[in-house]
């Protein structure tokens, strides 16, 4: 019988077996390797030589092994998961993020769980919770506030932790952000040199690092160009999304006279105040510019074109994500790191 013939009859018994029946051991001798050796394949691939892994791989396939998970789980006390946190699931600046996390995940060999905490501390406490009992080996965060007491906690339990889009308070903790002080700095500069004299600042809570940060930026932006503190004026919403930036604009619209120019920040927020904006007839970028953060793909998109402050979303997911697994794989050999990358202005037709 040919080696495809024992292939193809290989494939019809494990088709007939019930699922999970077939185990290591069957694998490990058809292979011609030991159990061991089919052992690093599934966790340790990098172990293994090519050939012996291809030929280990190939009995996996004819047999239709599928690993117990839960199972190996238990034994190993740990398994091949992680846990990624986020402030809100509806921003498409965290769908990136994710996409990034997976990418990088699944090259790996892990899996990520996701999860919000929708800016609530109580909501992230519970949901490190239940991380830690999922037995995860690390968790991805971008926490509600700087409070790192919870975080401390879920490494107490063995778990490694990366902060994601924020910065670091302790030398012990890793942490990718972006410089977002440079970012609403660079937003609110490029507004004043366009001749705006006043300029409104849309924001979620300045309890959340990133609005708080972008607002440090605009008012650095007014000090150096001699403007004082109060040609900031500011809305401060609960969220941010567009609903709650087309309120903020309403706010803004009812309390003449407009600013010369609003910053925003996110993009969603500025898609709801260009909304506002120009339900109201006013002009955009004639009577007031507009500028976003995020620069998410629907900001080219929008009525009119909207300005933004790019974050690399993409890296900033998979950046953390090896950071992560490197302290998960390599724990002794891991060295903590504190990434900032540096935003960049992309000028559209909102604020020219």
């Amino acid at each position: 019988m040919s080696d495809g013939g024992r292939s193809a009859a290989t494939r019809r018994a494990a088709g007939s077996r019930p699922p999970g029946t077939v185990g290591i051991k069957q694998v490990a001798k058809q292979a011609g390797v030991s159990p061991g050796t089919v052992s690093n394949v599934l966790n340790r691939p990098e172990r293994v030589a090519a050939a012996t892994r291809a030929r280990v791989e190939e009995a996996i396939k004819d047999l239709g092994f599928v690993r117990n998970g839960s199972a190996s789980t238990l034994r190993a006390g740990q398994g091949r998961t992680i846990g990624l946190m986020v402030l809100d699931l509806g921003n498409p600046f965290f769908t990136e993020v994710a996409r990034g996390v997976e990418d990088e995940c699944s090259e790996r060999g892990y899996a990520v769980i996701l999860a919000t905490s929708a800016a609530s501390p109580d909501r992230e406490g519970r949901n490190m919770l239940m991380l830690a009992e999922q037995r995860v080996r690390g968790v991805l965060i971008t926490p509600v506030d700087d409070n790192t007491a919870r975080l401390d906690r879920l490494r107490a339990r063995g778990v490694a932790a990366v902060m994601l889009d924020h910065i670091a308070t302790q030398p012990h903790q890793c942490a990718v952000a972006v410089d977002d002080v440079a970012g609403g700095d660079m937003a609110v500069a490029h507004l004043l040199a366009s001749g705006a004299r006043t300029i409104g600042y849309v924001t979620g809570p300045l309890t959340i690092r990133q609005c708080a940060d972008r607002r440090a930026g605009a008012l650095r932006a007014l000090r150096a160009a001699g403007r004082p503190q109060d040609a900031l004026r500011e809305a401060v919403v609960p969220t941010m999304t567009p609903r709650d930036g087309q309120r903020a604009a309403e706010r803004l619209l009812a309390d003449r006279p407009l600013p010369d120019a609003i910053f925003c920040a996110n993009d969603l927020l500025a898609m709801g105040v260009l909304r506002a904006l120009l339900l109201a007839g006013v002009e955009v970028p004639g009577d007031v510019a507009l500028i976003g953060y995020d620069d998410i793909e629907f900001a080219a998109a929008a009525a009119v074109p909207l300005s933004s402050i790019r974050q690399p979303m993409y890296q900033l997911g998979r950046i953390a994500t090896e950071m992560l697994l490197d302290e998960c794989d390599n724990s002794a050999g891991h060295a903590h790191q504190q990434v900032m990358f540096q935003p960049e202005l992309v000028v559209r037709e909102s604020a020219p």
